[in-house]
């Protein structure tokens, strides 16, 4: 029994619909993220954790939540509407540790904008 002409139709947009977002997701895959905010390959897992848990528009408090639950100590920027922390990573593979100095820019209304980050030396582990 063969299929309809419908069904076979029905068939050829699925395979197309497939190939089209198979072509679609690697072509993105070779491009840098828009949110990227650093080419040091070991402190992309911290800025995707950033770019994952506080996207722009997060507020102050939001930000200082997340760094207090972890641990991530925090220093004084002597600027308003500006936090400085540490945020330390360590590569599951590797079992390599890295660490950011991550400056967060908040506007007026303390909702973030953007944040800086720098690679630091990362706390010696016992």
């Amino acid at each position: 029994m063969r299929p309809s002409p419908a069904a076979w139709r029905f068939l050829r947009w699925i395979r197309c619909t497939l190939a089209a977002s198979v072509l679609v997701s690697t072509g993105f895959a070779g491009c840098q993220s828009p949110n990227r905010h650093t080419s040091n390959s070991q402190l992309r897992p911290i800025d995707d954790l950033i770019n994952q848990q506080l996207p722009p528009g997060s507020t102050m408090a939001q930000v200082n939540f997340f760094l207090n639950a972890r641990g991530y100590p925090q220093e004084d920027s002597h600027q308003s509407h500006t936090l400085i922390a540490t945020i330390e990573h360590v590569d599951t593979e590797t079992l390599q540790p890295s660490a950011a100095r991550v400056t967060f820019h908040f506007d007026s209304n303390d909702k973030l904008l953007t944040y800086d980050m720098t690679a630091a030396q990362p706390a010696s582990i016992h």
